[in-house]
């Protein structure tokens, strides 16, 4: 890695920000890739439903933040000896995730920073936003060019492979690609600590982060793990100034009909919130559109409960739970955040 690498990252974040500043078709001064990546979120909003302008906004505006200059430098401290040795660049093959837009950002940024080349194959759900991003890079730094590659099919053959997926495609990733180096991620939730004494700007964070990218994100809060005498009802009231957009999305709308539907033919109990359901249950993993929760008697049992699903819980939120994320900032992870708590810059500086 070198300090212009560092440099051309700084450059697109600045770059990024500029472009998404612009109301559409006012593109006066804009270089043609930072107008191709308007034209592609534009666009990945009519192929995919859930890639509202608004929700690939704040995905960029996420990886803006992520590439702030001191930030940045502040990350690489760590592995300057490791990034100093001269060595041949690895073929990372990148298998991205489409859940959440260019949610596969981090590993890329990773990849080229260490030193390696970015071997892409991007979701289905996600083919637009990560090209364009790259295009602008290289725009930027045309050295980039040749440590890019972005495939319409995945290859065989990698030096070793970061893979983002659900449960299944894990097992798909481990059978093709198990006898690579590699990292396979699995699903992943967030959950919630609520004692009763959260304050409103900490409820309007926590709507944050079960609302934002419409719940599909492995950082979004799908359970909330309260205290005994934690009045949900209240809770769900609190809740629902925040959460009107939700019903603008037609294929959340579906979601949450489908849910209701299904709840109230099995007569199942659930705490209905108009744009998002409330159920009480111990499973970790909730439906799109649903918030499961659980109560305990005391912060122990729920540092407990964490605990015991730790492989599963990508990150917790609260003021009460030391090592927790803020409210409202589960979908704002730093540099150094790593997915599955697994230091992929390590895993890549050690090929």
């Amino acid at each position: 890695m070198s300090v212009s690498g560092v440099k051309a990252f700084v450059e697109l974040g600045s770059q990024i920000q500029e472009a998404l500043s612009r109301e559409e078709g006012k593109y006066e001064g804009l270089t043609k890739p930072q107008i191709n990546l308007l034209l592609q979120v534009k666009k990945s909003g009519i192929e995919n439903g859930w890639f509202t302008k608004e929700m690939v906004t704040s995905a960029f505006v996420g990886i803006v933040k992520m590439l702030d200059e001191n930030q940045l430098k502040q990350w690489l401290e760590t592995y300057l000896k490791s990034i100093d040795i001269e060595k041949e660049p690895k073929e990372v093959g990148v298998i991205m995730a489409g859940n959440i837009p260019a949610v596969g950002f981090h590993d890329f940024l990773c990849v080229l920073l260490s030193g390696n080349t970015a071997v892409i194959k991007t979701s289905s759900d996600d083919p637009l936003l990560m090209p364009s991003v790259a295009e602008l890079l290289i725009s930027i730094d045309a050295s980039f060019s040749e440590r890019i590659n972005i495939l319409k099919t995945p290859r065989s053959k990698y030096d070793a492979v970061i893979a983002t997926g659900s449960n299944n495609s894990a097992r798909y990733f481990e059978q093709y690609f198990g006898k690579y180096p590699n990292i396979i991620r699995k699903s992943r939730t967030s959950v919630a600590v609520l004692t009763g004494e959260e304050t409103e700007q900490e409820i309007e964070g926590l709507a944050k982060d079960l609302f934002t990218y419409y719940g599909l994100g492995c950082r979004n809060v799908s359970k909330l793990l309260v205290t005994e005498n934690f009045d949900v009802q209240k809770l769900i009231g609190e809740l629902m100034k925040y959460s009107n957009f939700l019903k603008n999305n037609g294929k959340y709308q579906n979601n949450i009909d489908y849910n209701k539907s299904i709840y109230i033919i099995n007569k199942v109990p659930f705490l209905d919130g108009g744009t998002f359901l409330f159920k009480e249950d111990q499973s970790l993993h909730s439906p799109i559109s649903v918030t499961f929760y659980e109560k305990f008697g005391s912060l122990d049992e729920i540092e407990h409960y964490i605990e015991r699903n730790n492989d599963e819980i990508q990150c917790v939120v609260s003021s009460q739970i030391s090592k927790a994320v803020p409210f409202g900032e589960a979908q704002n992870p730093k540099v150094w955040d790593y997915a599955d708590k697994v230091d992929t810059m390590k895993f890549l500086l050690e090929l």
